[in-house]
Parts: C-alpha cells; sequence; structure tokens
C-alpha cells in the first residue's frame, strides 16, 4: 500500500474513534515511529510504499489505538521538557501539566543555594531528570514503590547520561524515612484521583496506566500529601520548598493541610488555569 493511501485510511479509522485534532497527531506518531515518515513525506513521496514488515506493524499499531492503547505506549516513548523518554505500561505516561511543576521548581533553584533535591514517586524519572539537565550540579534522589518503574527511570537516567540516586521505597511507611537525608527541595507527582473518579477518566488512562500511580483510597485522599507534609519537618532543610501537582479540585485542602502543619503554602495555575500545583516553604 502506498504511503499518502495508507495515511488517510489509519487516520480515517481513528477519527471514528478520537476527535480529528488527536486522531491526526496519533496518526503522524505512529507514522514518524513504526515508518520513519513525516507529513511532509505524504506531500514530496505521496506513492512511497511500504515493505509487508512495516505494513504488519502499521496494522498492529491501530488494532491497539482502537482498543485505546496510549500512543506512547506503542511507541515507547513520550516528550517531556523536550526530552524523549522511554515509557512502558509499569510508568505513567508524563503529562505537559507536569512540565510546569518542573519549571517553578528549576526557576526556585537556579536562583539559590539549594542543593539537594528528592522526587517521590518518581516514574519514568522525568521530573528528576529533566531538573538534573537543567541543573547538573544539583543532587538529586528519586523514589518509587514499583520496582519496574524504577528499571525505566533507570534506563532513563542513562540514557540522558544524568547522575541521580534511584531509591526503592514504599513512602507511606515512615519507619522508612530514617533511611533517607534532609532535603532543600521536595517535589512530587503523587497519586491523588479517588477511586470513585475512576468511571469519569478516558479508557487509555483506567485501562492501560498504573493504577497504583493515579488512584488513592476515596476516604484518604490527601493521604501523600499528608505524609510530604509530616516527612518535610524532619527531611527538610530551614528554608527549603515542596512543589506538588494535585488535583485541581483539592488544591485548596492541601494548601490548608500544608499550613496547618506550620508551612507556608500557595496555590500555582496551570496553562489551563486550573489549580494544579501547590508549593510550600517551611521556615525554621
Amino acid at each position: 500500500m502506498q504511503l499518502r493511501e495508507f495515511y488517510s485510511f489509519f487516520l480515517n479509522e481513528l477519527k471514528e474513534l478520537y476527535d480529528p485534532h488527536e486522531a491526526s497527531v496519533i496518526t503522524s506518531m505512529i507514522f514518524e515511529s513504526v515508518a520513519g515518515t513525516s507529513k511532509s513525506d505524504i506531500i514530496t513521496h505521496p506513492d512511497k510504499e511500504f515493505n509487508k514488515e512495516i505494513v504488519s506493524q502499521l496494522e498492529k499499531a491501530l488494532l491497539q489505538l482502537k482498543v485505546f492503547t496510549p500512543v506512547q505506549y506503542i511507541i515507547g516513548k513520550a516528550w517531556f521538557c523536550n526530552l524523549s523518554f522511554i515509557v512502558s505500561p509499569a510508568v505513567l505516561v508524563p503529562r505537559p501539566e507536569t512540565e510546569e511543576l518542573v519549571s517553578l521548581a528549576i526557576n526556585q533553584i537556579k536562583n539559590s543555594d539549594k542543593k539537594t533535591i528528592l522526587d517521590i514517586g518518581t516514574g519514568t524519572g522525568c521530573i528528576p531528570i529533566s531538573i538534573k539537565k537543567q541543573l547538573p550540579d544539583l543532587l538529586v534522589s528519586a523514589m518509587d514503590y514499583s520496582k519496574e518503574a524504577l528499571l525505566v527511570a533507570k534506563e532513563n537516567g542513562i540514557s540522558h547520561s544524568t547522575a541521580i540516586e534511584w531509591i526503592y521505597m514504599n513512602f507511606l511507611e515512615e519507619n522508612n524515612w530514617d533511611k533517607l537525608a534532609v532535603y532543600d527541595v521536595i517535589i512530587s507527582n503523587p497519586p491523588y484521583i479517588p477511586e470513585n473518579e475512576k468511571l469519569l477518566l478516558d479508557k487509555n488512562v483506567t485501562s492501560f496506566e498504573p493504577h497504583m500511580a493515579l488512584f488513592v483510597p476515596d476516604n484518604q485522599r490527601l493521604i501523600f500529601y499528608e505524609k510530604i507534609a509530616n516527612f518535610g519537618k524532619k527531611h527538610l532543610s530551614p528554608d527549603g520548598s515542596i512543589f506538588l501537582e494535585t488535583h485541581e479540585l483539592y488544591a485548596k485542602e492541601v494548601v490548608d493541610l500544608f499550613k496547618r502543619e506550620g508551612y507556608d503554602a500557595e496555590i500555582k495555575k496551570d496553562f489551563y488555569e486550573k489549580e494544579r500545583i501547590v508549593i510550600a516553604t517551611r521556615f525554621r
């Protein structure tokens, strides 16, 4: 099958399930990754023929997309802060909103004397790696309770030549905290979606992404923030900062929680004008 014909077929099949813009973006990603062709190739080489192996891979990708497999899992990578990260079903697909969390942290750290940072629930490692690439002198540590996620994070760390301390630990178990140091900055995009919101999410999230990294019990929706606030009392340096991504509906509750624990805290809106980031500082 020729390039233009196959591309049009692929795109039209996806338009039945995805909105037109998303279908176009996904199609371009698949064709570039699997077939090494771009949109400009459709114009310059519309009659290009694909061999049987490429056709088979494209057909397989289409079947996966029709059951809402995230395109990032199909091609095995995702972009975050202008860097390419390996992804697998063991980790969440990095979100653009989290780039704002990283940007805020970098801007504060580079104008300070802060030297150490801990990322809690690192997943792909996109947060600590992106920060380390911008601030190579920073001592960066990152933890996760999923061994599979840490393997992905370590692989990403190697591919980006970043020296990061990777820690396997269940952060919710406070008896583990004595093994950790004191940090100038703590950053986290923890699980924060209540279980009762599963039905509100897209199928490509609930059917494929790791639930451990997404959901918290309905009656403990702020559990990670409670633990981080408590952890910071002994493991955050004087004038240290905590950067957190939050559920847009509970950002005010997170701020109130940190204020009750003796922190100064504020909300930052993301580029969708949603209250998704909380920054807390503890002065001692």
